[in-house]
């Protein structure tokens, strides 16, 4: 895993970007050189193309981001990849020839035949990485992991493995000693005596996960781990190892002295005034394009059944102090007629036909940049929850309280990486994706975000 501001990429996510933006770059560089005299080739001439190169870059990056090229983990059919690839080239090409539009070439340059070879070279790359596969060697990023444990948390860790990336190998279960609850019965690497740093040697292992229910009584072999360590293994406990891999942070795992003495956390008055200013630039540029769809949602509202257009709502924000939320009208008025409030349900027969629409696309979330504008919101952070709810998950869930250490978002990093929370359980699950992002947030995470809530909502994923 890399970090970079904060934030965790898979080795084999950051050699891609890094592959395609200078495949893109190096297109058009090649192009303005075949057709330069090589008395033309001077510092401008280079200026110019890097400056036209890292443009188309930079969009067709986005695009990719947006339409799930980079995720963490590949559920997308070979269908739905080729689709994707499709759409891909066709927003590139829009992006190439913006940019040379907006930022024309010397005459003596023919532009056509330059946009030309830049969409060949990504209607190439887009073509390999679906239907021939990826362009880099698998033994350059595939990693063998070893799970040391047989219990409950190494079956978790087992489990995530075997869905997170076609890039790992999960080698097996190095049974613990001390360890009484094996869940793990039919599959161990293990050969009867054979040490943990002699077993990683054979097996070539990369990474070995510490995945013990209990570390009391000398469960770990200390030394061996150490000899592992020292080998070039990487060594990771299970907290570590779903901040990093998953994003979030598991509650089974993490602990108030994790928490506490661990990194993250930073709440500082520079990421503080930075988030703002942000929020308000980024809110302002989304309400004024956003500004005819906002109108066309609430014409249609107000047509298809009498009552408000906008509904407003207490939910609970920042250090816990509550404000009104306020969203286009999904759902008829007598959706809570009774007074108890209740979670919305895949297929809820209280949203209407029109909310059924708005809801799929996130429309019915526009109104709330005005709250970002207003100080109440950020454009990502943990959504906010109604404060019925809110009192009883504190008291049910650990560490549930420590989302409202940062203003809640119009989208976040649990909404791009966990379905629409509709349970107790759901919530749980999307408690550690807010954990995460309230331990490693920064303006670069935020940018991750919104760049993934594009694709979220082009594909309608997780909408209720």
């Amino acid at each position: 895993m890399i970090k970079i501001f904060n934030h965790y990429f898979h080795r084999r996510t950051v050699l891609q970007v890094m592959l395609d933006m200078g495949l893109v770059v190096g297109a058009l560089m090649v192009a303005l050189f075949v057709q330069s005299n090589a008395s033309e080739l001077d510092y401008k001439l280079v200026s110019e193309g890097l400056s036209r190169g890292i443009l188309m870059a930079v969009g067709m990056l986005a695009v990719n981001s947006a339409l799930g090229f980079y995720e963490r983990s590949r559920s997308k059919t070979s269908a739905q990849m080729r689709a994707r690839a499709v759409l891909s080239f066709v927003l590139s090409a829009v992006i190439a020839l913006g940019v040379l539009w907006l930022l024309p070439l010397e005459p003596s340059y023919d532009m056509r035949w330059v946009a030309l070879v830049v969409l060949g070279t990504t209607g190439f790359m887009l073509t390999h990485r679906v239907l021939v596969g990826e362009l880099l060697p698998k033994s350059l990023t595939r990693r063998k992991v070893l799970v040391y444990g047989t219990g409950p948390r190494a079956v978790t860790v087992g489990k995530s493995l075997t869905h997170a990336s076609s890039n790992v190998e999960l080698v097996g279960y190095y049974a613990s000693p001390n360890e009484t609850d094996h869940q793990v019965t039919n599959w161990a690497t293990l050969e009867a005596g054979e040490k943990l740093d002699d077993l990683v040697r054979r097996q070539g292992v990369d990474e070995v996960v510490v995945a013990l229910t209990d570390r009391r009584g000398g469960a770990m072999p200390m030394r061996e781990l150490l000899d592992c360590k020292l080998q070039g293994v990487r060594v990771s406990d299970v907290a570590t190892y779903f901040e990093q891999n998953l994003g979030q942070i598991r509650l089974e795992s993490a602990s108030a002295g994790w928490l506490i003495f661990g990194e993250g956390f930073n709440q500082g008055f520079f990421r503080t005034t930075v988030k703002r200013l942000f929020d308000i630039v980024g809110a302002l540029v989304l309400i004024i394009i956003s500004s005819p769809l906002m109108l066309l949602a609430a014409l249609a509202v107000k047509l298809e059944s009498p009552g408000p257009i906008l509904y407003r709502q207490e939910r609970v924000g920042l250090n816990g102090k509550t404000f009104n939320v306020v969203k286009f009208r999904s759902m008829r008025t007598d959706a809570e007629k009774d007074g108890v409030p209740r979670w919305a349900t895949a297929g809820d027969s209280r949203v209407t036909r029109v909310g059924r629409i708005i809801r799929k696309l996130r429309i019915d979330e526009l109104p709330q940049l005005f709250s970002v504008l207003s100080g109440d919101m950020s454009l990502v952070g943990p959504r906010p929850e109604r404060p019925y709810f809110v009192e009883q998950l504190v008291q049910d869930i650990p560490f549930y309280a420590v989302r409202h250490s940062v203003k809640p978002g119009v989208t976040g990093w649990a909404q791009v990486s966990y379905q629409y929370g509709a349970s107790r359980e759901d919530t749980i699950e999307k408690l550690q994706y807010d954990l995460y992002y309230v331990k490693n947030h920064s303006l670069f995470l935020d940018l991750v975000v919104l760049f993934e809530t594009v694709g979220v909502v082009l594909t309608g994923k997780g909408a209720q």
